[in-house]
C-alpha cells in the first residue's frame, strides 16, 4: 500500500520574463495568480514547486543593451534584479528563480538540441521571411496586417542560414493530443484559437540565428545561436534538473494570451520530439488596460506595480488584481474602481465584521471565546455552511477561477454580517447573556474560517486576523469542527486590519 503521508505534487510556473525593461502590471498579475494558486495548494496539503524567472537571451535584449550603452551581461543582471525585487515586494512565494543565462539552463538546452538533432527533428536549411524583433517571432506573409506583425510590431525581411525544427511533422499528433486532452488549453476560447491555427497548417520552424550572438551557441556549429523560444521554454525543466524530476510533468503553465502559441503549439511539439511527457495544462490570461486605454510604453501609461503597493499597500493590490476580473479575461485598472472595490469588500465587509465581533468579545467576554451552551440549529447550520466553503473555493481554484473563489469568501463574510445584525448581540447582552455568548462564538469561528481561506490572497492581513484570534494551526485541514475555537480561548486586542481608502 502507498505511503499515505507522501504529499501529492503540484508544479506551477509563470512564463519567464523578458529582461529588456523593468516589470509592469502584466508581469505582477501573472506571478500573483501563480502565487495564489501555489499558496492555496500548499495550505491544502500539496508538495508545491512554484517557478518563475527571467528570459535573458535574444536579439531584442542585445538591442536594448546596445541602446543603453551597456555590456550585455551587466544589462541583464541589472534588469533581472528588478524582477527579483518585484517578487519580494509582492510577497511571491516562488520556490526557485531561473535565469536562462545560468549554466544549469544552458547545459540542459544544449543536451535537448543534440537529442532533437539525433532524432531527426532538426535539419540545416536557409531562412527567408518576416521577423519581428520585438516579439522574437517569425510571421508568414498572410499574417501581416498593414505591413506589420499581428501584434503591431515592426517586421524585417530576413535571409540567413538556419536550422529548422520539423514542426510540420507534428501537426496531426498535436491535434490528436488536443482532442484527447480537452483541458490542456484554457480558457476554451483560447483552445479554439490554437486548434484553428494548427489546422490551418504548420510550417517548419527556424530554430537558430546567425545575425547576432546573444544566446546559447548551437552545439557543434557555433556560428549559430539557438532560437530564443526553443531556449526559453525548456526553463520549465532545466530548473528541475531535468525531466526525471518528481515534479515533472508540470501541472499548470500560466501565460499571457500573447505567448499562448509558443506554449500550446511549439512547446508540446518540442517535447514530443524529445520524447518528454507533456505538461497537463496551459492557462492563458488576458491583458490589463489603464482607465480603459491599452497600456503601452509609447503612450506612457504603463502601471508600475511597485508604485501601487507603495500607495495602497500590498494586500489591497493583491486583492484588487485578482478580484476585479475573471481570470482569463481582459481587465481594466482604474483608480476609482480600485478604491470602491477595496472599501466594499474589505473595509465594509470582512474588516467591519472582524472588528465588530472581536472587539465586542474582547471588551465583554474578558478577552475570551465565550460558551457554546446556547448554540441553536441555525448556528450549527451556519457553521457547517462555513466549513463547506473550502470545497467551493477549491473547485474554483482547480479551474483557475480565482475571482469566483474569492467571491465565496466575501459571500460568507456578508452572510456573517447579516447574522450579527439579525441576532444583535449588543441587545442580548442585556437580556440573554448565554445566547449572546453563542452568537459571538459562532461569529468568531466563521471569522477564523474566513481568515484561513484568505491566506493565499492576502497573507499579511489574514495573518493579522488569525494572530488576533490567537490561532496557530492555519492549514486547510483545520477548517472543521475538530479544530474549532474552544470556550475560554484567549484572544488578543483587535485592531482595524482593513482601513478605508479615501478617493
Amino acid at each position: 500500500m502507498a505511503n499515505m503521508s507522501v504529499k501529492p505534487k503540484f508544479y506551477i510556473t509563470t512564463p519567464i520574463y523578458y529582461v529588456n525593461d523593468i516589470p509592469h502590471i502584466g508581469h505582477a498579475y501573472t506571478s500573483l495568480a501563480c502565487d495564489i494558486l501555489a499558496r492555496f495548494k500548499r495550505l491544502d496539503g500539496f508538495d508545491v514547486m512554484f517557478l518563475t524567472g527571467t528570459d535573458e537571451h535574444g536579439q531584442k535584449i542585445e538591442k536594448s543593451a546596445l541602446k543603453a550603452g551597456e555590456n550585455l551581461q551587466a544589462f541583464t543582471d541589472k534588469v533581472y534584479v528588478s524582477f527579483k525585487n518585484l517578487s519580494q515586494i509582492m510577497n511571491f512565494s516562488n520556490d526557485d528563480f531561473i535565469r536562462t543565462s545560468e549554466e544549469r539552463h544552458k547545459k540542459y538546452v544544449s543536451e535537448i538540441w543534440r537529442r532533437l538533432v539525433d532524432s531527426g527533428n532538426i535539419y540545416l536549411g536557409k531562412y527567408s521571411g518576416w521577423y519581428a524583433v520585438r516579439d522574437e517571432a517569425f510571421y508568414g506573409e498572410s499574417e501581416l496586417v498593414d505591413g506589420k506583425a499581428p501584434t503591431g510590431a515592426d517586421v524585417e525581411w530576413l535571409e540567413e542560414p538556419s536550422y529548422f525544427f520539423k514542426l510540420s511533422a507534428w501537426q496531426d499528433k498535436l491535434l490528436n493530443f488536443y482532442e484527447e486532452n480537452p483541458h490542456f488549453i484554457a480558457p476554451t476560447s483560447r483552445r479554439n484559437e490554437v486548434i484553428s491555427f494548427v489546422k490551418s497548417g504548420l510550417t517548419d520552424l527556424s530554430v537558430s540565428r546567425t545575425s547576432f550572438k546573444w544566446g546559447i551557441p548551437v552545439p557543434g556549429d557555433e556560428q549559430h545561436v539557438i532560437y530564443v523560444w526553443l531556449d526559453a521554454l525548456f526553463n520549465y525543466i532545466s530548473a528541475l534538473g531535468g525531466e526525471n524530476s518528481s515534479y515533472w510533468p508540470c501541472d499548470l503553465h500560466v501565460v499571457g494570451k500573447d505567448i499562448l502559441r509558443f506554449h500550446a503549439v511549439y512547446w508540446p511539439a518540442f517535447l514530443m520530439a524529445a520524447g518528454i511527457e507533456l505538461p497537463k495544462k496551459v492557462f492563458a490570461h488576458g491583458w490589463w488596460t489603464n482607465e480603459g486605454v491599452k497600456i503601452s510604453k509609447s503612450l506612457g501609461n504603463t502601471i508600475n506595480p511597485v508604485n501601487l503597493v507603495e500607495e495602497f499597500g500590498l494586500d489591497y493590490v493583491r486583492y484588487f488584481m485578482m478580484k476585479e476580473v475573471p481570470f482569463g479575461n481582459d481587465g481594466n485598472y482604474s483608480r476609482s474602481s480600485f478604491i470602491s472595490r477595496v472599501n466594499a469588500d474589505l473595509a465594509n465587509n470582512i474588516g467591519n465584521l472582524s472588528q465588530r465581533v472581536l472587539s465586542f468579545i474582547y471588551k465583554n467576554c474578558e478577552m475570551k471565546i465565550p460558551s457554546t451552551e446556547a448554540l441553536n440549529d441555525n448556528d450549527t447550520e451556519f457553521l457547517s455552511f462555513a466549513y463547506q466553503s473550502l470545497n467551493k473555493v477549491r473547485k474554483e481554484i482547480d479551474q483557475q477561477g480565482i475571482n469566483h473563489a474569492i467571491q465565496f469568501i466575501i459571500d460568507l463574510s456578508a452572510k456573517a454580517n447579516e447574522y450579527i445584525d439579525r441576532e444583535a448581540p449588543w441587545n442580548l447582552r442585556k437580556t440573554d447573556i448565554e445566547r449572546m455568548g453563542s452568537v459571538l462564538y459562532t461569529l468568531a469561528e466563521v471569522i477564523r474560517v474566513i481568515a484561513v481561506l484568505l491566506q493565499p490572497i492576502m497573507p499579511d492581513a489574514s495573518g493579522k486576523i488569525l494572530d488576533t484570534l490567537n490561532v496557530k494551526e492555519r492549514s486547510f485541514n483545520t477548517l472543521n469542527k475538530d479544530f474549532a475555537l474552544k470556550e475560554g480561548h484567549e484572544i488578543k486586542e483587535p485592531f482595524g486590519v482593513f482601513p478605508r481608502l479615501e478617493g
